[in-house]
């Protein structure tokens, strides 16, 4: 018993960084592409953005459906556009 309270302490102290999402850009947000222009780029190329957030890790997050219409969850890096991290299910 004595192990698994410690095991449970150990997994709890972890979750948090595994929860946490990418680190996407350490630039100045001047060099950011305008985020209004980004979602409607994504659009256009047939997202369909059902959420979009700046994370704490600096990155343009997307919760939504690509053009096949699979649901998503991608982290973008806010400069180059690039997806830096893509979930789908």
């Amino acid at each position: 018993m004595k192990r698994f309270a410690s095991v449970a302490i150990m997994m709890l102290c972890m979750t948090p960084a595994a929860w946490a999402g990418p680190t996407c850009t350490t630039a100045d947000k001047s060099q950011w592409q305008d985020a209004t222009q980004f979602q409607e780029r994504l659009k256009a190329e047939g997202y369909e953005i059902k959420k979009f957030k700046i994370t704490k890790g600096n990155c343009y997050e997307i919760y939504g459906w690509d053009k096949q219409r699979v649901k998503v969850e991608i982290y973008f890096d806010p400069v180059t556009g690039k997806a830096v991290k893509t979930e789908t299910g």
